[in-house]
């Protein structure tokens, strides 16, 4: 009994290195997207606006939450777009219509959660915009 006491401590120490380790990967991962995709400095951009039109406007907890979350989406749909496309080249450097086919449809889940995302700010930033530009 006193042996797992002992052993438990050294184990610890070392799965909290794993999983900051993990997250280490996460961000390297992120950082290397930002910086080789053209369209995701686009969503990056966009995020900032969003960010600046929410302070501004005074969102309420729940539009927050809405455009959080559709922001997050786009986000993670763009990352796993980078990495299907990223995916597809290694294993089919030449083109195939199956490795397009692919891509193509990475890309249309990008294409679907932005247009998701826009339909969120219209509902959420829209009214407020409106009123703003009418006085």
């Amino acid at each position: 009994m006193a042996e797992t006491g002992k052993s438990m401590p050294r184990r610890f120490p070392a799965l909290l290195r794993k999983r900051a380790a993990s997250f280490g990967y996460a961000f390297r991962g992120v950082g290397a997207a930002l910086r080789t995709e053209v369209h995701l400095w686009f969503h990056a951009a966009a995020t900032v606006v969003v960010g600046w039109l929410g302070f501004y406007f005074g969102l309420a907890r729940w539009e927050w939450a809405a455009v959080a979350l559709a922001v997050g989406a786009v986000w993670c749909a763009e990352l796993i777009n980078t990495a299907v496309e990223a995916v597809v080249n290694l294993v089919s450097p030449e083109y195939h219509p199956l490795a397009g086919r692919a891509k193509d449809v990475a890309a249309g889940a990008v294409l679907v959660m932005a247009l998701a995302a826009l339909v969120v700010g219209l509902l959420v930033f829209g009214p407020r915009v409106w009123k703003w530009l009418a006085f």
